[in-house]
């Protein structure tokens, strides 16, 4: 899942970014209202952080506004320092799903990701299931036909997108722009590197395969 944190307190963004990213996130960083307006109507996250008071001609509110307006329904957890009702209200009216109030504990926040990357239909699961094949995305654990299959963080961040897209070809910059940050200097060969790990992991002691290249495409998963 990749996540969009848009707050111009650097100490602030660099401490979501780290905590964020020992869940697996892949998670980009814009430090002013601009980039973050331009990143957040241009790229595919799952969900997108944003400060209320930021630099740039486009504050929070105003860039959740824009990316409603566009018909880009991100979740997005809106940050402020302002608590009062009628800010809570002007915050979550402008399109925001989500309000935390400054300053937050960590934990708090982590949480409320997690609750907001439920909502969807597509990504309300929070155990994923292909054929044999078990994810639980809370344990940040994996199985198959019982046994434990023991992941890297970038594997099983690989291999949630995959089953969160059951049946589905995927390309692979589909994959890098969802699994990998956007400053990562990734090339589509690290994409088929990483899919042989997997299938180490994953298919190779087992007779049914479930990971499957799509001919001119990309991958898929599926059970046959």
């Amino acid at each position: 899942m990749r996540i969009l944190i848009v707050e111009d307190e650097h100490k602030i963004a660099q401490a979501l970014a780290k905590a964020l990213q020992l869940d697996n996130y892949a998670v980009d960083i814009s430090y002013n209202g601009d980039d973050g307006y331009a990143m957040a109507t241009t790229e595919p996250y799952d969900l997108a952080i944003i400060d209320w008071m930021i630099p740039g001609d486009y504050n929070g509110v105003e860039i959740v506004k824009e990316m409603r307006k566009a018909n880009i329904h991100t979740p997005v957890l809106l940050l402020s320092a302002k608590g009062t009702v009628s800010d809570r209200t002007t915050g979550l009216d402008s399109g925001a799903d989500d309000y935390l109030v400054k300053p937050f504990a960590l934990e708090e926040l982590r949480a409320r990701v997690r609750a907001l990357l439920r909502r969807p239909v597509e990504v309300q699961q929070t155990v994923l299931t292909v054929g044999d094949l078990t994810l639980n995305t809370i344990t940040c654990t994996a199985s198959r036909a019982g046994q434990d299959l023991h992941l890297t963080s970038k594997e099983f961040a690989l291999l949630e997108y995959l089953m969160r897209n059951t049946g589905r070809p995927l390309s692979k910059q589909t994959i890098i722009s969802h699994v990998w940050d956007y400053d990562a200097d990734i090339l589509p060969n690290t994409v088929e590197v990483y899919i042989k790990y997997l299938r180490h992991k994953v298919d190779d002691p087992f007779k049914v395969k479930l990971i499957q290249t799509a001919r001119g495409f990309g991958y898929k998963i599926e059970a046959q």
